[in-house]
């Protein structure tokens, strides 16, 4: 199968301080990527390397065919990428943001208002198309930051924690469109730290502490853990990784288990 992605080894140092360290996967095209991992554990990171925004300390990589420390400018005109912060520009319109963002790409102004209708469609953001970036709600913010990371059509969409912090029905819907654009073709790696989502994806790859601690579809890795979730699973990996038990540190907290509440 053709692959989208493929690492071998990669590294990223900074320092004394290694981020990724020695990672490999591949990535069929048309699938979705769920790339698990706490804060700091090394999943921005490889995102950036592979979008040719950092270069790799060592090993290689491929996105989409092309090397990303010799190719970067031909993969950045065939991704999309969404930050996991809201990273549009707040004083523009929804409609504003798009025309921005199809300058970028250079794209025809017929090409450009056609891809804007359909978008804000996609989006729910009809009736919204002059209000500011920065006036809406936290699910529509990121709806319109899809957008605009889809607006050039790319062939591979990089998702960094596309729902953290919205609502569940936002969540919901933004998967749903999710699914609807790997119908399109389209490859989607995506970074969360909620399992539900992450059991939807085709191929899950856990990483802690830089380092790759497996990969697989969901009910490969349930069955090879014995496990009833991913949650479950990730909490033995990072007990492994530690080698020390996840627990609950509240029965530490004495001034709040000495059944006195001061006035």
């Amino acid at each position: 199968m053709e692959c989208a992605i493929e690492v071998k080894e990669l590294t990223k140092k900074f320092g004394d301080f290694t981020a990724v360290d020695h990672i490999n996967f591949k990535i069929p095209k048309g699938k979705i990527f769920g790339f698990l991992g706490p804060n700091g554990s090394g999943k921005s990171t490889t995102i950036r390397m592979l979008c040719g925004v950092l270069i790799p300390t060592s090993g290689e990589g491929k996105v989409l065919g092309y090397d990303i420390t010799k190719d970067t400018e031909k993969i950045r005109a065939n991704i999309g990428y969404m930050s996991q912060k809201f990273s549009l520009y707040e004083d523009l319109t929804v409609e504003e943001n798009l025309d921005f963002y199809a300058g970028v790409y250079s794209l025809p102004k017929k090409v450009r208002e056609e891809r804007k209708k359909e978008l804000i469609k996609m989006a729910n953001l009809e009736g919204k198309e002059k209000r500011l970036a920065g006036k809406l709600s936290g699910g529509w913010k990121q709806r319109l930051a899809l957008g605009c990371a889809l607006i050039h059509k790319p062939k591979l969409l990089f998702l960094d924690e596309p729902t953290a912090g919205v609502d569940p029905v936002s969540r919901r819907i933004f998967w749903k469109i999710i699914h609807e654009l790997k119908n399109q073709g389209i490859t989607i790696l995506v970074t969360t730290h909620y399992m539900d989502e992450a059991e939807s994806c085709d191929i899950t790859a856990f990483i802690f502490n830089s380092k790759l601690l497996t990969i697989g579809n969901t009910e490969e890795i349930l069955k090879r853990e014995n496990a009833k979730n991913l949650e479950d699973v990730f909490i033995t990996y990072v007990e492994r990784a530690t080698n020390q038990k996840i627990t609950s540190t509240f029965k530490e907290l004495k001034f709040l288990l000495d059944g006195q509440v001061e006035d």
